[in-house]
């Protein structure tokens, strides 16, 4: 295997959390490791709400913070949630003045939507459903012209190097279906910023390169994960056969739109006292539920928007269209979708893993915001904060900014094998069949034997970090005997009071439990 060492950090992913912490880092030099052209491929470019944050004079960061405790369902960090919360509105303006062209009002003041379990209208849009999409090419632009932030494009991170339990460096492999033997990239510090696992499910809004693979390597490498079993699942992704799914912004809820069923029966009225705008799992339990029984959830805007779906919701519109439904005529068929993965690699205040020399920030990591069900519009936010937090720590960390570090040369020979596509859809067919809206014991053993057979069958390195976190997440869910939040066990269906922990587990425990799952299957 070829060597290289640099003294740069290494950013691993491009979406919102890399892109800002690479600006933030500056002028220390860094090389960011994409798998795609920047700008693409990340779930970042894809959301649609926005930003959660208390702009409007009447609302207050308490509050905020108030309602992300609330919605996560008893295991949010409190401390952590009003920490995000209070540093919310520096992160607004500084993305405005970066360039992010946020939608206002006549006044001057920022134009904000209500969406799900939130008390106040605070999250922060552009041009309606592109706030993602405006964002990233903001920060593209930036990162673009900071002489200090390389980027290698159509590359790929596939493990991670430790020694005495710090990590020395990353295994990187030329991205693509041909793949490539392996080179490790030795570096004073590694960021991870990849992103989440929610195309580990057939169904799934994430972006086709997000599969949890960033998860895999640091829980291969030895790090502890924190709650992998609380898998958010959005109630409205737009169920036309796209893979990924299309995403109906919780905002046209916020605008009024209703969800109903092929009869026209609105049927979020008889689930909750907030209808459409419950907090999301249970209106994705509730849509689940309609799927279930061939009802054929829809999302009916017709009303409520009308013509105006087009200007005030683009993305959404052009989906639509894009798949022969016209929203001003008809109601949007709708699934719940795999959408945001709460757990992820466990991360103290500074975005530091339990592995020395290594951070993570973005929806890889788990910093104890979210709790078992993350409040709407949180997301970027998180992202935006802990790409901050990381970028101050590893600078405190390394010290002196490097007087010279030359650019990353990067030379591919042929030699990996890349993974099995095959294998892959059988992989995100069990984990929708299995570890989904809804679980019991008998489906998640099912699908932790079904893993195994499968990671002993396609041993490639990247469908091995893909298999390490569906381990992770199956594992944790069979452990948790309880439902909570995102989390909804049909055999244990009530909320354990005595139950209201984190979940902390590491790769080793989670394979345990699986050979002892594969043992017991065998004997």
């Amino acid at each position: 295997m070829h060597t290289h060492e640099t003294a740069r950090v290494v950013i691993v992913g491009a979406g919102l959390g890399a892109l800002y912490a690479a600006l933030k880092l500056a002028p220390r030099p860094v090389v960011m490791i994409s798998p795609e052209a920047l700008g693409t491929g990340a779930s970042s470019s894809w959301a649609q709400g926005g930003v959660a944050a208390a702009m409007d004079p009447a609302d207050s960061a308490e509050a905020h913070a108030a309602d992300t405790v609330r919605a996560g369902a008893g295991t949010v960090d409190a401390d952590v949630a009003e920490q995000v919360a209070r540093a919310a509105r520096a992160h607004i303006l500084d993305l405005t003045d970066l360039g992010t062209p946020f939608d206002r009002a006549d006044d001057g003041s920022y134009v904000m939507s209500r969406e799900a379990a939130h008390s106040f209208a605070r999250v922060v849009r552009v041009k309606g459903d592109q706030a993602g999409a405006e964002i990233m090419k903001a920060l593209v632009a930036q990162v673009r012209a900071t002489p200090s932030v390389q980027v290698l494009e159509d590359v790929l991170a596939t493990g991670l190097e430790t020694k005495d339990g710090k990590v020395t460096g990353v295994m990187l492999e030329r991205a693509g279906e041909g793949g490539s033997a392996p080179i490790l990239l030795r570096a004073p510090a590694v960021l991870l910023a990849g992103g989440g696992s929610g195309g580990l499910y057939a169904l799934t809004t994430n972006p086709r390169r997000i599969r949890g693979q960033v998860i895999g390597m640091a829980a291969r490498a030895g790090a502890v994960i924190a709650d992998p079993e609380f898998v958010q699942f959005h109630p409205t992704a737009i169920d036309v056969g796209e893979d990924p799914a299309p995403l109906a912004t919780e905002a046209l809820r916020g605008e009024g739109a209703v969800l109903i069923n092929r009869e026209g029966a609105r049927f979020m009225r008889d689930v909750h006292p907030d209808a459409e705008l419950a907090p999301r799992d249970v209106v994705a339990r509730a849509v689940f539920s309609q799927t279930q029984q061939g009802l054929r959830p829809m999302l009916d805007t017709r009303a409520v928007l009308g013509n105006r779906i087009g200007t005030l919701f683009p993305g959404v519109a052009a989906a639509c269209l894009r798949d022969g439904i016209d929203p001003t005529q008809q109601p949007i068929p709708v699934a719940a979708a795999a959408h945001y993965h709460m757990g992820g690699i466990d991360t103290d205040a500074q975005g530091r893993a339990s592995l020395g020399n290594l951070w993570v920030c973005g929806e890889a990591s788990s910093t104890g915001l979210h709790g078992a069900n993350r409040l709407a519009s949180n997301g970027l936010l998180e992202a935006l904060v802990y790409a901050r937090h990381c970028a101050l720590d590893i600078g405190a960390a390394l010290g002196d900014v490097p007087t010279k570090a030359a650019p990353v040369v990067l030379s591919f020979e042929e030699g990996a094998q890349a993974p099995d596509e095959t294998a892959v859809s059988e992989l995100r067919r069990l984990m929708s069949d299995h570890v989904g809206v809804v679980r019991d014991a008998e489906g998640l053993r099912q699908a932790l034997a079904g893993i195994a057979r499968l990671e002993a069958a396609f041993p490639s390195e990247t469908f091995r970090n893909m298999t390490a976190t569906a381990t992770l997440i199956a594992a944790a869910a069979l452990l948790r005997e309880e439902s909570r939040g995102a989390h909804c066990r049909s055999d244990f269906p009530d909320t354990a009071v005595d139950a209201a922990a984190r979940t902390r587990i590491t790769l080793s425990q989670a394979l345990d439990l699986r050979a002892s799952i594969v043992e017991e299957e065998l004997a």
